[in-house]
């Protein structure tokens, strides 16, 4: 989120068009490693894992902190993708080392903390920039992870639990930088040329790491993902709508402070010149949007209301905002108002996501889908991220100011549309969802923002 907010200054001071590699680079890095740190914390020790995540989290901070160009800011944001799995290894630590009769309270305080910090996050991080710059961003998140290792290291004892697992490196390398390859391939198109020797390099070779990647997940005995299980209906679906839910949620916090903080005297039809400061207060009911949705779907559900439900409606209230946006995001007034269906709607599906996994997905499945699910999650969220700014880069750079690219307003039109497609692609997936597993009745997850 503040990293988000941060965007046009990035863009502004290095004179880039892609931006979209703050957010890709981040989801990518976070969507390959997890399973890998999750592995190594089976055999080594979570709180190790998380201390040794926390530490190369630091150093990316500090990389993009002190980054002298573009490329070194996109590699510190590739390193702070060992943050991603630092929420699941928080979760698995409370439940190995805490008293069982409080885990449930730990864990409770835990997820309304992060809905709490949400809060305020749009003005801290709109007082550093207009304060002190973006590059105070990451300085912030540094200071603020090393005392936080630090206490984890003196007051948080290992886990004592063990499983022998595999770790493969292999499947991760070859995914991730199969992927990274087509990325960059439709994120540089625009400006290499579609039919340029660099575009079809990176395409083809990109292809080429992701079908070796798919070859080897069908031989090795531990795969990264398990695509035997993946191809199972239930999973597959599950998997699908939690990278729908995942990657147009990401949108929302990366296209809004283009619209809002443009400068109105380049009459492209929207924008207001504010700060980051003044951002942060229409930011404001997106984020309490976000919790709000996400509060309302632990309740529905404890009260027997079937996620898949939840999420559907998560998924049309997005689709419904992004709308809103593409029809009009001439007036900060409908900006707000769209803006807000779309944190409503990425509450609930949020939230709806792991009560899916519990309802649909065989408790003998549920670790490997989650998983696969949390890898979806990023890349989804990596892949259409640059999508839609390959899209703005390729044919709606309305001028060039102060080195920063400047879309014209049709082009925020086709890309809110593109948005709302794959939000109703994710809605009617979850409407063919099949009958839920016996795994319904061992409980809803009550707390899922």
């Amino acid at each position: 989120m503040m990293v988000s907010t941060a965007l046009p200054a990035i863009s502004r001071s290095f004179q880039t068009t892609q931006t979209a590699w703050m957010v890709t680079a981040f989801m990518l890095a976070g969507a390959v490693v997890s399973p890998i740190v999750a592995k190594l914390a089976d055999l080594h020790g979570k709180r190790l894992m998380l201390l040794v995540s926390v530490a190369i989290a630091a150093l990316g901070a500090l990389v993009s902190a002190i980054a002298a160009n573009y490329a070194m800011m996109v590699v510190g944001r590739t390193l702070f993708g060992f943050f991603v799995p630092c929420m699941f290894l928080s979760y698995l630590l409370i439940r190995d080392v805490f008293p069982a009769r409080t885990v449930p309270l730990a864990i409770s305080i835990v997820t309304s903390g992060l809905g709490l910090v949400a809060i305020p996050a749009p003005f801290l991080a709109g007082w550093l920039i207009d304060t002190f710059g973006f590059r105070s961003i990451f300085w912030f998140m540094l200071c603020a992870m090393v005392p936080s290792a630090a206490l984890v290291r003196l007051l948080v004892p290992e886990s004592p639990v063990r499983v022998h697992a595999r770790v493969d490196t292999t499947g991760a390398a070859l995914l991730g930088a199969g992927i990274a390859g087509v990325l960059v391939a439709v994120s540089f198109g625009p400006s290499w040329g579609w039919a340029s020797g660099s575009t079809l390099a990176f395409l083809l070779g990109g292809i080429a790491l992701v079908c070796g990647w798919f070859v080897s997940s069908r031989v090795l005995p531990e795969p990264l993902i398990d695509t035997y299980v993946l191809a199972r209906r239930p999973v597959l679906l599950t998997t699908l709508i939690a990278g729908v839910v995942y990657g147009v949620s990401g949108l929302t916090g990366v296209l809004l402070p283009l619209l809002i903080m443009t400068p109105p005297s380049l009459q492209l039809g929207y924008g207001w010149g504010y700060d980051t400061t003044t951002y942060g207060v229409y930011k404001l009911p997106v984020v309490i949007a976000i919790v709000v949705g996400g509060l309302l779907v632990g309740w529905l559900v404890t009260r027997g209301l079937r996620p898949r439900l939840t999420v559907v409606v998560g998924l049309a209230l997005s689709a419904c905002g992004f709308g809103v946006l593409a029809v009009d995001h001439h007036s900060l007034l409908t900006i707000v108002i769209g803006a807000g269906l779309c944190g409503f709607g990425q509450g609930m599906g949020y939230a709806s996501v792991p009560n899916l996994l519990i309802e649909f997905v065989e408790p003998r499945h549920q670790a490997t889908t989650a998983s696969v699910m949390s890898v979806n999650q990023g890349v989804f969220t990596a892949v259409i991220t640059v999508v839609v700014f390959a899209v703005l880069n390729n044919s709606h750079i309305a001028v060039v100011a102060e080195g920063a690219s400047f879309y014209d307003s049709s082009g925020f039109t086709t890309v809110y549309l593109f948005i709302a497609a794959v939000a109703v692609a994710g809605l009617l997936l979850a409407l063919t969802l099949p009958r839920p597993v016996g795994a319904a009745h061992s409980g809803p997850i009550a707390q899922g923002v």
